[in-house]
């Protein structure tokens, strides 16, 4: 037997990204790193700009409410131990008070709803489809905020309400920004307080409803994160020590299955470049001051200045800039 392992072989996109197309992430955690990994590869990118959200309900609301710029209505704010929050957004959206948070999210969706309107694509990665609705408004929650559950109801999305609750966001969206593209994912993050078990379901219904999606918009794509991790990799060494999340070579691996699937050929050359400054930027001599180091800075802030005609690189000049020595 020549092969031990099943490896996800991706065709290339149809559709390429360019370093110069902004881009949205929004959602779970695998939202976050590919924001991450986008923003430090110098893409112009919005991520998770309202915390990690794990539904796909809580998700389009958020979306809605920033083609409109609409704030958050009053009966979704809460105060939970003298802590200001809101229902709709993660917990790093609080405050001392109720109008510190209100401004804070006002920013947020502002913020948002103009990089929108100047994005090229957008990517929403669902986490689960068990969400929390508030038994006094028969509302669904991004995040219960240690809320006693007996304020709740524990309900399991169906796939109708998600293909429904999408179609709203997606005519709202491509009336703002009718060339935007989405691209959908399924956090391979387990839930397992939800049991292995339940946990298999919420995500059946999710990878069955992007992958629905996908037949009903021609500009609304699937990448297969979920599949990556769970049937590519599939070996615990990929994981973290909590046997759930990731590990950061994981996020790398599944980060070059996207790149090489998407990018197009002047990016990928752009970012073969770019790592090599990060490596050299990463650097760490015993000996900062001697000649050989110091020759070395200099060559790499003239590949920086080189490659200032394609991004921002102010910040790592300035890193640069701090351990010349004048003699030199």
């Amino acid at each position: 037997m020549d092969q031990f392992r099943t490896e996800l072989i991706l065709k290339s996109a149809n559709h390429k990204i360019s370093l110069y197309q902004p881009i949205v992430t929004l959602g779970s955690c695998f939202a976050d790193s590919i924001g991450q990994k986008l923003s430090d590869s110098k893409f112009t990118v919005s991520a998770n700009p309202f915390g990690t959200i794990y539904n796909p309900l809580s998700i389009h609301k958020l979306l809605l409410q920033s083609v409109y710029n609409q704030p958050s209505l009053e009966h979704t704010y809460l105060n939970n131990q003298e802590i200001a929050l809101n229902y709709d957004f993660h917990s790093e959206f609080s405050g001392t008070s109720k109008n510190q948070i209100e401004s804070k999210i006002k920013d947020a969706i502002g913020h948002t709803h103009h990089f929108l309107k100047k994005s090229n694509y957008l990517f929403l990665t669902y986490g689960t489809s068990w969400v929390y609705e508030r038994l006094d408004t028969g509302e669904i929650v991004a995040n219960c905020h240690k809320v006693p559950t007996q304020q709740f109801k524990k309900i399991l999305l169906t796939q109708k309400k998600i293909l429904e609750s999408f179609d709203e966001m997606y005519r709202a969206i491509k009336i703002f920004n009718p060339d935007i593209r989405i691209l959908l994912t399924v956090s391979p993050v387990r839930h397992l307080k939800d049991t292995i078990e339940l946990n298999s379901v919420s995500k059946s219904i999710l990878r069955l409803s992007c992958h629905t999606l996908t037949e009903l918009y021609s500009d609304v794509e699937y990448f297969p994160a979920y599949e990556i991790l769970l049937d590519d990799l599939r070996d615990y060494r990929f994981y973290s020590s909590d046997l759930i999340h990731p590990t950061p070579d994981a996020i790398h691996y599944i980060w070059k299955k996207f790149a090489t699937y998407y990018f197009d050929l002047e990016t990928k050359i752009f970012l073969e470049e770019w790592q090599e400054i990060v490596k050299a930027l990463s650097h760490k001599p015993f000996q900062p001051s001697t000649q050989a180091h110091q020759i070395f800075l200099k060559e790499t802030l003239k590949r920086l200045q080189e490659l200032s005609i394609k991004v921002n690189v102010d910040e790592e000049v300035k890193t640069i800039d701090a351990q010349l020595m004048p003699k030199f």
